[in-house]
């Protein structure tokens, strides 16, 4: 039998419950139960056959190893923080938590405990986002100069702890920290040194119920980044312009295609009828100048994360989502607040 790591999960919410049952079918982990504030989550776990703690310290002082915290965001950092001076090894879920200053504090903890702490950062096995790092990485395109990511919805903020400020709530915290972490893992050498964004208050004014994001980096690459949650008909999930062609990815199904030229030479247009003009610039392009392909289309395996958590505990392995990745991701978080509030560009070196 493998050297198994008792685990824990802190927290027994819909992502909660999600590490629970992943966890369950990880042979290199044991799962030694939950723990929630609210007495009716416990008793769900209980009902699941999970064991719960009656307290936090109950569960620290168990036989545990390793904590996956899924709690509220405000509590991320004095959960991770009690955790790591317990003895126990921290994994966060995302956001890591709400400000620089708190995660320092926390890295802080890790640092002098000398235990673990990374965040549960999943979407980088998302089949899209590999989809379309494959895609820049292996140059289809040429000079890639610009990159749209979207994630839309039509049913507004949800009505729990997203729609208030004391918990950490709106769209940034929630889905923007995903896309942005996205982008910067897609520009790992690549400084960002201007923020752009406008946060939208359509259905909910106490926080951001979307995020409307451009990122300018050293080399001249444009990110355009849109979390919006009042759209009735969604743009495509990735749009990836290069000087020799052009990618969508539509959808998380992977639905989409790739189009290059394969003839710069033939650069004489027909004027087309556009509106009440004519156009040569805008003219499509003949089939003898264009080819389309196909999506690579990569998949990857999400349990990897916790393959990797163990090797770190186990074999001294190297975490895969680093401190200093946490920090950039931080960073760019309070860009965007600040450039929402201010109104303004944001120079910066992210």
């Amino acid at each position: 039998m493998p050297d198994k790591i008792n685990v824990a999960v802190v927290g027994y919410g819909g992502m909660g419950a999600h590490h629970v049952r992943e966890l369950l079918k990880m042979p290199n982990y044991n799962v030694k139960g939950i723990y929630d504030i609210k007495e009716e989550r416990c008793e769900l776990a209980r009902q699941n056959g999970i064991h719960a703690y009656n307290s936090l310290d109950e569960l620290l002082a168990d036989d545990v190893e390793l904590i996956t915290i899924a709690t509220y965001n405000e509590f991320h950092k004095p959960i991770a923080i009690r955790a790591m001076e317990a003895g126990v090894n921290v994994i966060s879920e995302k956001p890591v938590t709400i400000s620089l200053s708190d995660l320092e504090e926390m890295i802080e903890a890790s640092e002098r405990t000398g235990k673990l702490f990374t965040v549960h950062q999943n979407r980088r096995w998302d089949d899209d986002f590999l989809t379309a790092k494959e895609i820049i990485e292996s140059d289809t395109l040429g000079r890639i100069f610009r990159i749209e990511s979207r994630v839309q919805g039509s049913r507004g903020i949800p009505g729990d702890w997203r729609a208030e400020k004391a918990h950490g709530g709106g769209m940034v915290l929630d889905w923007g920290v995903h896309l942005f972490d996205q982008i910067l893992m897609l520009n790992l050498d690549n400084p960002v040194v201007s923020v752009h964004a406008n946060l939208s208050n359509v259905t909910n004014e106490e926080v951001d119920d979307g995020c409307y994001v451009t990122f300018t980096f050293e080399n001249g690459l444009v990110c355009y980044v849109e979390v919006a949650t009042s759209n009735f008909i969604s743009l495509p999930r990735w749009y990836i312009l290069g000087e020799n062609g052009t990618a969508v990815i539509e959808d998380w199904d992977l639905n989409g295609k790739i189009v290059k030229i394969k003839d710069w030479e033939k650069i004489d247009a027909v004027p087309i009828k556009a509106g009440a003009g004519i156009t040569k610039t805008m003219a499509p392009r003949t089939s003898e100048t264009i080819k389309e392909f196909p999506l690579p289309k990569v998949t990857a395996d999400w349990s990897e994360y916790y393959i990797n958590i163990y090797d770190v505990l186990r074999n001294g392995a190297q975490q895969i989502v680093t401190h200093d990745q946490l920090r950039r991701s931080m960073k760019a978080i309070e860009a965007v607040f600040e450039s929402a509030e201010k109104n303004t560009v944001v120079k910066c070196r992210i």
